[in-house]
C-alpha cells in the first residue's frame, strides 16, 4: 500500500521557512535529524514527492541530496538541468497520485511545499504528517499551510520530546 507521508521541519509558529525561502534556522541549535528518526524514514522511501519552490530550494544548497531516489517535482515550468532521477510532472495532481499508488510503491516522501501539501490534504491524499517543531518563532515565514488548506482532521499516532523540540507523528483521521 502506498503512503504519502510528509516528514518535515517546522517553526512553533507553524513556518517551514523565512519569507526569502531560507531555511538557516534548522541548523541553528536544532537537534539532528538523526534525533527525529530521518534516517530510518529515508531508507524507506521508494519515491519523493516535491513541489517547484522546495526544489528550487533544495537545488541551491549544493550537491543534489538525493541520487539514490526517484523524484516527481510538481511544477508547471520545464526543470532545466534537472539531476538524473528527477521528472517533473505538469499534470493535474489526482493523477499523479493515482499513477504513483498504481505502481504499488511503500512510501512517497512528501517534502514539501505548503502548496503541494494544501493540494494533497484536498484530494484526501495525505496520509502521514510527521512534524520536527523547533522551539523557535520566525514571526514571518512560508507556511507548512497556506490560506486555503482544508480543513482536516488527524490522529496523533506518536508525540515525543526531542531536547526542546517536539516529534509529532499524525494520520488521516
Amino acid at each position: 500500500m502506498t503512503v504519502f507521508h510528509c516528514h518535515i521541519a517546522t517553526s512553533l509558529d507553524g513556518m517551514i521557512a523565512r519569507p526569502d525561502g531560507a531555511v538557516d534556522w534548522l541548523l541553528q541549535g536544532a537537534p539532528p535529524p538523526e534525533a527525529f528518526g530521518f534516517a530510518e524514514f529515508y531508507a524507506g522511501v521508494e519515491t519523493i514527492l516535491m513541489g517547484r519552490g522546495t526544489y528550487e530550494a533544495v537545488r541551491q544548497m549544493g550537491d543534489w541530496p538525493y541520487p539514490d531516489k526517484p523524484v516527481r517535482v510538481v511544477t508547471s515550468r520545464p526543470l532545466a538541468d534537472a539531476p538524473p532521477g528527477v521528472e517533473a510532472h505538469a499534470g493535474d495532481l489526482p493523477g499523479l497520485v493515482a499513477d504513483l499508488r498504481q505502481r504499488g510503491l511503500g512510501r512517497v516522501w512528501v517534502e514539501g511545499g505548503g502548496q503541494l501539501l494544501r493540494g494533497l490534504l484536498a484530494i484526501g491524499a495525505l496520509d502521514r504528517l510527521e512534524m520536527a517543531v523547533l522551539p523557535l518563532i520566525l514571526g514571518a515565514g512560508i507556511p507548512l499551510f497556506p490560506p486555503g488548506t482544508p480543513e482536516t482532521r488527524l490522529a496523533l499516532r506518536q508525540s515525543r520530546t526531542v531536547g526542546d523540540a517536539l516529534h509529532l507523528v499524525y494520520e488521516r483521521a
